[in-house]
């Protein structure tokens, strides 16, 4: 069988924010890709956090189970790295490559990967990927791309917001906030300066796309475009409604994954390594909890999954969360009830400025949460609390019920009522407005603070 080739091109922080799910941002190259390709309409991730998001894609467990409770720059690791998709490939005779960002290991050649280029600047990231799909190959090849590009950067006080080679500053004049957010100067201003840095994002992946077309290899080369989770803006990144959850998913090449496709079944990140699986015809490791999206794309069922799971522990800050989704419901459940929100975990914006001169920070999250998504998709109503009628009542029982078998069924240990951090994880105080306030536990060691002191340049 001659196998195909991967390309698994993501980026940090970009939920659906890109032209092809409908918004007013200029990202033709992701459009044509989607154009092409299928484009997965209900794509959720399981985490969203960085490292946990995408250690649950690559290694096709939940975050308790592959052992990425937090972010690996903070001391959080995965169990057992050869569980991670690229041993897997490189296994099964595959050049396994890495350009740009990652975030499930802090050396990546432990993931299994055979070559290493680990820029963070956009341009050097795209540039390292065509030249090695120029390359002449003997055998199929893994490569990952990983773009920062709309992810907030640390010099938040200079000016420097996103991940960029040069400033941002956007037009706000006629963009439209995300919908957690009021439309405001701020918001907009802010969600401006975001257009400009997905418009670099989709330039970058633009260069990749155009190698793949130039070196012949479209047609035999499975693209995957995703990102980890939400944008980074208070009430999406790290929360577990469909504004932290729902990501850009889009696939393109063998398996049927042509034609312009649009598909509204909900879909995990989880499901990417069976489908792989299936694509190349390869025996699935036995930890997998998703399933192949290849069924689907077939047209033999018309959905894969009746629920899915998703859950926080570790961001910056402590803060753990479950959640259960349905077609029609979610169900969010807090395990430590706080008296304000975690302000660590929101990356700090002009947008966290404003909701935090309005009083955000007064504002008690709700222990249990249930919406309903068609009459309120932007799950703004809790129903817990809004209506106490008997068909809610027994939705919201069921709801918790779901949620307690799957933490049975996946070991969570969260039932003991504590994810236990590893020795040295770096977290930060719950009671902090920023992620840099950090506080160490025991076990603290000097190569975890230096580490993490070299993320924050």
């Amino acid at each position: 069988m001659h196998r195909p080739n991967i390309l698994y091109i993501h980026s940090h922080d970009t939920g659906r924010y890109v032209q092809p799910y409908g918004y007013a941002l200029r990202t033709p190259r992701i459009q044509r890709l989607a154009e092409e390709g299928v484009l997965f309409r209900q794509a959720f991730c399981v985490n969203p956090t960085c490292s946990p998001s995408r250690a649950s894609l690559l290694t096709g467990c939940y975050p308790h189970q592959n052992g990425m409770i937090g972010l690996t720059h903070r001391g959080s690791r995965l169990r057992d790295p050869r569980q991670h998709l690229a041993h897997v490939l490189k296994a099964a005779g595959y050049a396994t490559v890495l350009c740009g960002v990652q975030h499930e290991a802090s050396d990546p050649s432990e993931l299994g990967y055979e070559e290493v280029h680990a820029d963070r600047s956009g341009p050097a990231i795209a540039q390292h990927a065509v030249e090695l799909i120029r390359r002449p190959h003997d055998r199929p090849f893994f490569l990952a791309v990983g773009f920062f590009e709309t992810h907030r950067t640390k010099d938040y006080e200079r000016g420097v917001r996103w991940h960029n080679d040069q400033p941002v500053q956007g037009d706000p004049r006629y963009v439209r906030p995300p919908a957690p957010l009021p439309d405001t100067p701020q918001t907009r201003q802010d969600f401006a300066d975001y257009a400009v840095a997905a418009e670099r994002l989709d330039r970058q992946m633009g260069a990749v796309f155009d190698a793949l077309d130039q070196a012949g290899l479209a047609e035999n080369t499975l693209v995957i475009c995703t990102t980890d989770h939400g944008i980074a803006f208070p009430g999406m990144k790290c929360n577990l409604t469909d504004h932290g959850l729902g990501v850009m998913l889009i696939l393109r090449g063998p398996g049927g994954f042509i034609g312009g496709k649009v598909v509204d079944a909900m879909v995990s990140h989880m499901d990417l390594f069976p489908t792989i699986c299936e694509l190349i015809d390869l025996d699935k490791p036995a930890w997998l909890e998703g399933k192949s999206l290849l069924p689907l794309i077939r047209g033999e069922v018309d959905r894969l999954h009746e629920t899915l799971f998703a859950s926080v522990n570790y961001h910056a800050a402590y803060e753990p969360m479950r959640a259960v989704r349905t077609d029609r419901y979610k169900y969010i459940r807090r395990f430590e009830p706080r008296s304000g929100p975690v302000l660590a975990n929101a990356d700090h914006c002009v947008s966290k400025e404003m909701w935090i001169e309005h009083g955000w920070a007064q504002r008690a999250p709700a222990v249990e949460q249930l919406y309903d998504l068609i009459f309120d998709p932007n799950e703004a109503n809790n129903l817990v609390t809004s209506d106490r009628s008997p068909q809610v009542l027994q939705m919201l029982e069921d709801m918790r019920q779901r949620l307690a078998q799957w933490m049975r069924d996946t070991n969570d240990p969260l039932q003991s009522g504590y994810v236990e951090p590893y020795p040295g994880m770096i977290i930060t105080d719950t009671d902090a407005d920023r992620p840099e306030g950090s506080k160490l536990l025991p076990g603290w060691r000097p190569q975890a603070q230096a580490q993490y002191q070299s993320s924050q340049d």
